[in-house]
C-alpha cells in the first residue's frame, strides 16, 4: 500500500500541469483487460478553470536536478520530496479505477538522477499497466526533455496522448528562467512524434502512436513575451506539429525569485488568449487578424468582438445570405450554430425568433447581422462599442466566478464566441 503522505505530496505537485484533460482514445482494447480509452470510457467532467477531474494526475517524483525558478519542485525549493515505484503507480491506478474514481492516468515527474532514468522509470510504468495489468483506460504520459528517443517512441506506442511543455514562449526567457532546458529538447521530441504519427496515417497503419495525438502548456505571465508572439507560437504549433490542444497557465507566484514578477498574470489574460486560441482553430482566423506580435489582447472586449469593432465596414451581413466564413466572424455566433444557420436556411428564410431558438447570443450579434432585411442593433459605433462592453464585463464576471451558470460553463467548453 502506498504511503499517504508520499500520495498527497505527488498529487499536490502535478497540480501545475494543466495540459491534461482527456478527449478520448481509439487505442483497440486488450481481451479480458480493465477500462476503455474510447471516447465514451472518458468521464468529461470539469473543474471551473476547465481541467478534466477524470484522470489521476500524479508525478512519480517531485525530486528534479533541474532549477527552473518558476518550478515549485525546482532543486533548490525547501519542500517536501517524495518518489514512487512503477509498481506503485499501477497499483494505485487500477485500484482507483476498481473503485470508480477515475478513467485513466495523467503521468508526469520531476528530472531525478538524470533524463534517462526517468524517462526509463516512466516508460516502465506504462509499459506494466498495459501488459501485466492489463489496463485499457487513457494514458496521458508527460515526456522528459532531453532523455533518449528511443525510450520516448517506445512509450509513445503505449500511451494516448504524450505533452512536452514549451513552459516559456521564447529561447531568451528558456534561458534565463529554465537554462537546463532548450527550445530544441523541447520541439525535437515534438517533431519526431509527429513524423511517428504521420508514417502511420500515410501508410494506413493501425494508429499504434499517440491515437490523442500531442498537447503543450505556456506560462502566461512569468516572462515580458506579449499575447501577439504568444499566438504566432501557438498558431505555428498547430500548423507544424499538428497538437490537439494548447494550454495556458497564468503565471502565479507561489515561489521566490528575482527573475520573476512580484505579480500574477491574472486569469482574464489567461482566458482571453484560450478565446484567442478557439478563433485560430476553429473560426478561421490568423493570429495577425487579431493581435499585433507586440501587442496584447483587450482587456475590455473578447477577441472576436474587438476584431469585428475595427471592421465594422465589414457588417452588418445578411444572416440569410452571408457565406460561412462571414457567420463564423460574427460576434455571439459560434461555430455549431453558423453551420446550422447554413443548413436551415436551405429550407426556409430566417429571422430573429429562428436564430434564438438556434441559441444566438443576439445581444451580440444583433449589432451585426440583418436578419430578412430587419436590423435591430444600435444606431452608432459608439453604442455599439459600450453595449459590447456591458455584455464582456458581465461575461467575464461569469467565467471567472467559478462558471455560476450553465450557459457560462457550456460556453467555456464548447469555446463558443
Amino acid at each position: 500500500m502506498m504511503d499517504e503522505e508520499k500520495l498527497e505530496i505527488l498529487t499536490e505537485s502535478a497540480k501545475y500541469d494543466v495540459s491534461c484533460s482527456s478527449s478520448g482514445s481509439k487505442r483497440k482494447n486488450v481481451p479480458g483487460g480493465i477500462g476503455n480509452g474510447a471516447a465514451s470510457g472518458i468521464c468529461h467532467s470539469f473543474t471551473p478553470d476547465g481541467r478534466c477531474i477524470s484522470l489521476l494526475k500524479i508525478l512519480m517524483s517531485n525530486e528534479c536536478i533541474y532549477d527552473c525558478e518558476y518550478c515549485p519542485n525546482r532543486k533548490s525549493a525547501d519542500v517536501r520530496r517524495a518518489r514512487i515505484t512503477p509498481d506503485e503507480i499501477c497499483s494505485l491506478t487500477v485500484n482507483f479505477y476498481k473503485r470508480n474514481y477515475i478513467e485513466g492516468l495523467f503521468l508526469s515527474s520531476a528530472v531525478f538522477e538524470s533524463p534517462n532514468k526517468t524517462m526509463e522509470l516512466l516508460y516502465e510504468t506504462v509499459l506494466k499497466l498495459r501488459k501485466v495489468y492489463n489496463f485499457n483506460g487513457y494514458i496521458h504520459l508527460k515526456g522528459i526533455p532531453h532523455a533518449d528517443e528511443a525510450l520516448i517512441m517506445k512509450a509513445a506506442k503505449l500511451v494516448d496522448r504524450m505533452s512536452y511543455n514549451i513552459e516559456l514562449p521564447s529561447e531568451q526567457s528558456l534561458k534565463l528562467l529554465a537554462p537546463q532546458k532548450t527550445k530544441q529538447s523541447l520541439l525535437l521530441p515534438m517533431k519526431n512524434l509527429k513524423q511517428a504519427i504521420d508514417y502511420e496515417t500515410v501508410n494506413k497503419m493501425r494508429r499504434h502512436t499517440l491515437p490523442a495525438g500531442q498537447t503543450t502548456q505556456m506560462i502566461i505571465g512569468a516572462s515580458p513575451e506579449r499575447d501577439g508572439q504568444i499566438l504566432k507560437l501557438t498558431e505555428a504549433l498547430y500548423r507544424n506539429m499538428n497538437l490537439r490542444r494548447v494550454y495556458y497557465s497564468s503565471y502565479i507566484p507561489v515561489v521566490q525569485s528575482s527573475k520573476l514578477p512580484a505579480v500574477g498574470a491574472g486569469l482574464l489574460r489567461e482566458h482571453r488568449l484560450y478565446q484567442a486560441d478557439w478563433l485560430i482553430r476553429f473560426y478561421g482566423f490568423n493570429v495577425d487578424e487579431i493581435c499585433g506580435e507586440d501587442e496584447n489582447l483587450s482587456e475590455e472586449y473578447d477577441p472576436k468582438c474587438a476584431w469585428a469593432l475595427r471592421n465594422m465596414q465589414l457588417f452588418p451581413v445578411e444572416i440569410n445570405t452571408a457565406p460561412l466564413e462571414m457567420l463564423l466572424r460574427v460576434p455571439g455566433i459560434g461555430a455549431k450554430s453558423a453551420y446550422k444557420i447554413t443548413e436551415a436556411r436551405k429550407f426556409a428564410a430566417l429571422d430573429f425568433d429562428n436564430l434564438e431558438k438556434m441559441r444566438i447570443v443576439l445581444k451580440r450579434a444583433k449589432h451585426f447581422i440583418t436578419c430578412k432585411g430587419k436590423f435591430y442593433g444600435a444606431d452608432s459605433y459608439a453604442q455599439v462599442k459600450y453595449a459590447l462592453l456591458l455584455d464582456g464585463r458581465s461575461e467575464v464576471s461569469k467565467q471567472l466566478s467559478m462558471f455560476s451558470t450553465t450557459e457560462t460553463a457550456l460556453s467555456a467548453l464548447t469555446g463558443n464566441i
